[in-house]
């Protein structure tokens, strides 16, 4: 074989990205003509039947569009012309069926947001997206609410298990690959709730008060990351307000940040029950979405007479509906039309969801290398979580009514708007069952941990115990705090007592304390595990995947070191009439301010700042074998590289996670990077990492730009935020960039 020079090399390279370049202009191109060519043909009423529509399940059945599949909502085309009617469905964990919408109908349930994101691993998220958007597609949808990328900026927010992380290079990687894998299937994905829709309380009323650059170094990054990497048809913006404006009337966000700054051709639709007006049309908002939540047909009934008024011109319209025009071009929509009742491979699928779960399981404690447990293990003790019957899941418009369905469903909220639509069910493959096929030999018994006493002479009774420890999470409702819950803290602290040789298996969707910690031996975060999960557990406690997920989000040792020890808006008056006539019908408390004392050291970074240690670090997560990094090798300049060595010095197979932080004089530690190689025994193989100069940098306001000053930074290679394993110096010229 022919031995090529470097120069060669990296000249091929940049031909091949010229070439992919080149190719994504010209569709921009085509799409953008074939926009002009439809709009240029269009009345106007087939121009505003583009910019709403209502939730499909809401619409009497002898008004519905014929054939169409009920979900989210949908968005009426224009036959005459071969615009396609967009058909929508929720979300980011595999098509939603809210409700019951579809009586039986059921789908492949990934993991939870933050196990693909405990995976580190963009591919893994593009399989996942690609699958889900195969299943959308063959059921008859065409749009998928896909992206979340809002930051765990509190770990006791009720959606964080929807979302990627509290990093926003980490979850805007995550969610570009997500998005672009949706849309391989010729629909439009979404990238949402934009902006700052970071926890649930007062979600509709809440007013985040924030300054432009902690905006643009955090949660603004990851949606900049995620657009630039899965370039998504769509945008959706938030109930919430930032700084006083609406999210889906900020022109700031919608105009200036979104359409000038980054360049964003698709358009902006609102989150179901976020619109407050027919001027939002003129801040940047491009269609009505669920327009029954409003109470108001903002972008229909009340456009035509804005348009008449001379209040909204037809300019304005057309923009917007030329932006939902361009992203059905782009992304092939009008060129596939939608066959509903295609047949899914789901054995095929629950492969692909079985695979994320196994590469999102963290183990966070083995001590005594107490996992893999012995294959020798003659009784075993299962104890809680509903592990007989399935695995949780978080509950909202997200939630998938898995292959199996739902079982031992019940409310997911007594009060407030979860009791509405939210629900608490299990599903997918049992534990107990995956546990009792990794150990035929051995007898495993169930107890459902309601009876400690039982539990704990059960437990003296066994060679092990595995605990299975849950945490419900869901949408339009936060957690009240970290704690397990349900006794479950107490039922781990006698049993762990009982038998020193106690697992515990967390699914939860958010951090949890562990007061029982120094008790407990060997501790997994499992998350929501989806279609597989007990399989996945199972697995991973046998030694068959060695495990090497890596956590996402801070563990936190106490609420106290939190930004906001108490939860903004927790002590809110609750809605009255006059509330909703303002704020809309899914008030629930009265209007207040969130602000976030962070600012763009979020997660990790905040604990940097003020010296705090958490329970368990960013990035943290142990494998059944060893690494050793080396040869560190940093180069500065214009450009910051990093390169080093990672060898598996052990004795079985696993995947390992280094990460790369910079430390700048005065700052908090920010990522630049990670790389997940698997390797053998005894394997090595060279990482290099190249930072992005817009997580090195300030956003300057003043100047617009991101600025960096040069000078001296640290480097870091480690294997969490708190642990260096490598150090070094870089020298770096000024950075100035534009945002």
């Amino acid at each position: 074989m022919t031995k090529l020079s470097t120069g060669l090399l990296l000249a091929l390279a940049g031909s091949v990205l010229a070439s992919f370049s080149l190719q994504a202009k010209e569709a921009a191109s085509t799409a953008a003509r074939k926009a002009d060519q439809a709009l240029g043909k269009m009345t106007l009423e087939e121009k505003i039947r583009l910019l709403h529509g209502p939730m499909t399940a809401l619409v009497a059945p002898a008004k519905r569009p014929q054939g169409v599949t009920i979900g989210a909502g949908y968005i009426e085309g224009v036959e005459r012309l071969g615009v396609p009617m967009l058909v929508e469905t929720d979300a980011s964990l595999g098509v939603s069926n809210l409700m019951e919408m579809r009586k039986g109908d059921v789908a492949t349930a990934l993991p939870s947001g933050l196990s693909l994101a405990a995976s580190w691993d963009p591919e893994m998220a593009r399989a996942g997206g690609a699958m889900i958007g195969a299943e959308a597609r063959a059921k008859g949808f065409n749009v998928m609410l896909v992206g979340g990328v809002n930051l765990v900026r509190d770990p006791r927010a009720g959606r964080n298990f929807e979302y990627l992380g509290e990093d926003p290079l980490l979850a805007g990687t995550l969610v570009g690959g997500q998005i672009d894998g949706v849309q391989s299937n010729n629909i439009i994905g979404t990238i949402k709730h934009f902006a700052l829709n970071n926890q649930e309380t007062g979600r509709n009323v809440a007013s985040v008060v924030m300054d432009e650059a902690a905006m643009r170094e955090s949660d603004l990054l990851a949606f900049q990351i995620g657009i630039e990497k899965g370039n998504p048809g769509s945008v959706m913006c938030a109930y919430n307000r930032v700084g006083g404006t609406y999210a889906c009337e900020h022109s700031f966000l919608l105009t200036d940040v979104l359409r000038r700054d980054w360049g964003f051709k698709g358009f902006v639709m609102s989150d179901w029950g976020a619109v407050h007006s027919t001027d939002a049309i003129l801040a940047g908002l491009d269609q009505q979405s669920g327009e029954q939540l409003d109470g108001k047909r903002y972008f229909s009934d009340l456009l035509v007479r804005a348009m008449e008024e001379g209040k909204v011109s037809t300019a304005a319209v057309d923009t917007a509906a030329r932006r939902v025009l361009h992203a059905i071009y782009a992304h092939g929509v009008a060129d596939h039309p939608l066959v509903a009742g295609q047949q899914i491979d789901y054995d095929g699928h629950a492969d692909i969801a079985q695979h994320a779960a196994e590469q999102g399981i963290v183990l966070l404690r083995n001590e005594s290398d107490m996992l893999p447990l012995a294959a020798s293990a003659k009784r075993i003790v299962v104890i809680g979580g509903n592990a007989d019957i399935g695995v949780p899941g978080g509950g909202g418009s997200s939630q998938v009514a898995p292959v199996g369905g739902l079982k031992r469903v019940t409310k997911g909220a007594e009060t407030g708007a979860a009791a509405g639509f939210a629900k608490r069910g299990y599903g997918g493959t049992a534990p107990l069952d995956a546990l009792r096929a990794e150990w035929p030999g051995a007898q495993i018994d169930y107890l459902d941990g309601k009876d400690v006493a039982a539990a704990v002479v059960a437990a003296r009774a066994a060679d092990m115990v595995i605990i299975f420890a849950e945490k419900y999470a869901a949408e339009a409702i936060d957690q009240p705090n970290l704690s397990l819950g349900e006794g479950q803290d107490e039922l781990i602290d006698a049993v762990a007592s009982a038998n020193g040789k106690t697992v515990v298996v967390l699914e939860t969707g958010n951090p949890v304390l562990m007061p029982w910690q120094a008790k407990v031996p060997a501790i997994l975060s499992a998350w929501y595990g989806g279609q597989r999960g007990g399989a996945a557990i199972a697995r991973v406690l046998a030694g068959k995947v060695n495990p090497s997920g890596h956590l996402p989000v801070t563990f936190p040792a106490s609420v106290e070191q939190l930004p906001n020890p108490v939860l903004p808006g927790s002590t809110a008056p609750a809605a009255d009439k006059n509330t909703r006539a303002i704020y809309g019908l899914q008030a629930g408390t009265k209007p207040f301010d969130i602000h976030y004392p962070e600012g763009s050291d979020v997660g990790y970074r905040w604990f940097d700042r003020k010296g705090e240690k958490p329970l368990y670090p960013f990035g943290f997560g142990l494998s059944y074998t060893s690494f050793r990094y080396g040869d560190l090798k940093v180069a500065g300049g214009k450009t910051l590289t990093v390169r080093f060595s990672v060898t598996n010095n052990g004795s079985r197979e696993g995947a390992d996670v280094p990460q790369v932080y910079v430390v700048r004089p005065g700052k908090a530690k920010r990522l630049i990077g990670w790389a997940k190689p698997d390797l053998k025994p005894g394997e090595s193989r060279m990482v290099t990492i190249t930072a992005d100069p817009r997580v090195l940098a300030d956003f300057d306001t003043k100047a617009q730009r991101w600025v960096m000053p040069a000078g001296e930074v640290k480097i870091e290679v480690a294997t969490s935020a708190t642990d260096p394993v490598l150090t070094g110096l870089a020298r770096l010229a000024r950075i100035s960039r534009r945002p």
